[in-house]
């Protein structure tokens, strides 16, 4: 176990940020105190804690936000969107930094570089250049010495996590693995290389569509002879955030309302071929991350936090969806069950009563009306409730729905969501049957149909020819069975037993009849002996009723 001393210093800090904002469950722990289950403080305060810790506790309260299946849903509606209060570091202590990446002079790299940071976050600013051929370019420059601090604060969560880990929550959620997790996705985001190729990996992916036009959507080009791990070099794209683009620019109002249902689409269009097709996504679409360009184009930004699922997976949140339209609990419990880690079967009805209550609210509201990624919450609340752990990339998933809908509701107030995802949806269940190729997928049918026929035959035969020779057994196990197997099992030697006793004192009579005094007394005394130790055995069992 992490020990507690090891970052005392840092400890005392978090201490006095805890007793200043009341949170007593939180100073028992970090004092060397017990508590049985732990207690949150209100999501202000939580949130209010988080942001006084500094960067590291404000990316982890953004890790959280994307946890539904573990907070209640007025506790991620307070982390979601949670920044830094932090200043921008000074440009001296910014261009050592830069120094000492490049390993070369400024002045041979950049035709001219701003001192003023353009954005500043927790772990990094971004400050904008002109490259010596021309390119203009944004420079991500993590913040000098954060590494240190999130080491130093990675080893205190954890630590904290073990401690958790002792109680019934931590039980059921695992929280040393959440911590890992949480520690794991802090430490790949110092190393920018990375973000650098979850860049590059979502430019290829979005370069081609079948559902929108990929000259339409920008995603930046790195630069990456200048790219190392704390220095991030990109293409810089002139636009604005989404919701604060101005769109009535040399538009008249019909143009207007058309360009936003355009980008409406192209939105949803985007995000579902990258959720639902390439199984990697942006996790963190937010108006600050989607901006409009000044050429008319859609641009993504900010590739820090991507999801990822598995073709499975990605296959049961279409059937989710279709679920949710169709307003069926029973499926959606169903679903969630195959979702889970670790599914356990006699959950399932008390899952389907619930979402059966959950989704009766929606029964008379127009599909149109409906918000999915609420929904789709609430379906990560049910299970929480119900103690069913789902994998943390459903979380992801969670958000990036509820950021992306969030955003078209706000950008477009006229979108009727059900009319953009439901030709997607089609199309989703038609890839999953007959895959990108028709053709391709008849014949490997085909050849497994084949397969099939030929192997069939002899299997029938193998069958018949141990039918008919007694050598097929059948193992079938019962697990409820046992129980009452053994219960036959001792009722039928209490009746052996009950047998015998009967058997001597009959004997006893038998012999008393015919004089034998002596042998039937010892008879009947063994009998009677035997009977009252059948009778108390009874009685300790329990089972005279």
């Amino acid at each position: 176990m992490f020990s507690l001393t090891r970052t005392s210093g840092r400890q005392g800090e978090i201490i006095e940020v805890v007793l200043r904002n009341g949170w007593d469950y939180m100073r028992v722990l970090l004092t060397g105190g017990k508590s049985d289950e732990p207690k949150l403080p209100t999501p202000a305060v939580l949130r209010k804690i988080l942001v006084e810790l500094g960067p590291v506790y404000v990316k982890l309260g953004q890790l959280l936000s994307t946890r539904p299946d573990l907070l209640p849903a007025q506790y991620i509606e307070a982390l979601t969107d949670l920044q830094a209060n932090v200043p921008p570091v000074p440009w001296s202590e910014v261009e050592v930094v830069i120094r000492q990446q490049l390993q070369k002079p400024l002045e041979e790299v950049f035709a001219t570089l701003e001192p003023r940071a353009v954005a500043a976050g927790s772990i990094a600013q971004t400050h904008k250049a002109t490259l010596r051929d021309g390119r203009q370019i944004a420079l991500k420059v993590q913040r000098p010495g954060i590494d240190v601090v999130v080491a130093q604060d990675i080893s205190l969560i954890r630590a904290l996590a073990e401690l958790v880990a002792l109680t019934e929550f931590g039980k059921d959620y695992d929280v040393v693995a959440l911590a890992d997790e949480f520690a794991t996705a802090l430490q790949a985001e110092l190393d920018f290389t990375q973000e650098a190729s979850y860049t590059n990996q979502l430019r290829r992916n979005l370069s081609t569509s079948r559902w929108f036009d990929p000259t339409q959507l920008m995603v930046p080009e790195i630069i990456w002879e200048l790219t190392t791990e704390k220095l991030l070099v990109l293409e810089w794209l002139d636009g604005a955030p989404l919701l604060l683009a101005d769109l009535n620019v040399g538009s008249n109002n019909g143009d207007v309302r058309a360009k936003r249902k355009a980008v409406t689409t192209l939105l949803f269009r985007a995000f579902f071929q990258q959720i639902y097709i390439d199984g990697f996504f942006h996790a963190d679409p937010h108006p600050g991350n989607l901006f409009y360009l000044r050429d008319g184009r859609l641009a993504l930004l900010d590739f820090g936090m991507m999801g990822r699922l598995d073709p499975r997976t990605q296959q049961v949140l279409t059937e989710m969806l279709l679920a949710i339209v169709d307003l069926d609990a029973a499926r959606c419990a169903q679903l969630t069950m195959q979702l889970s880690d670790s599914a356990v079967p006699d959950k399932l009805s008390n899952l389907e009563n619930d979402f059966a209550r959950m989704l009766r609210k929606y029964y008379n509201i127009s599909l149109s009306q409906i918000n999915f990624s609420q929904v789709f919450y609430e379906v990560l609340q049910v299970s929480r409730e119900n103690k069913v752990r789902l994998p943390g990339s459903l979380g992801l998933y969670a958000k990036a729905l509820a950021n992306l809908e969030g955003v078209a509701r706000q950008f477009d107030p006229d979108v009727n969501l059900l009319d953009e995802v439901k030709p997607l949806i089609t199309d989703l269940f038609r890839r999953q049957l007959f895959g990108d190729d028709p053709l391709q997928a008849v014949l490997r049918t085909a050849l497994d149909i084949k397969s099939l026929s030929l192997q069939s035959p002899r299997q029938v035969e193998l069958l018949l020819e141990r039918v008919t020779s007694e050598t097929l057994r059948w193992n079938l196990t019962v697990k409820e069975l046992d129980g009452v197997r053994r219960t036959m099992d001792d009722s039928a030697n209490r009746l052996s037993f009950s047998i015998v006793v009967g058997s001597l004192i009959i004997g006893a009579a038998i012999v008393f009849s015919n004089g034998q005094s002596v042998v039937s007394s010892a008879l009947f005394y063994a009998a009677s002996f035997l009977g009252l130790w059948l009778i108390v055995s009874i009685l300790r069992s329990g089972r005279l009723r």
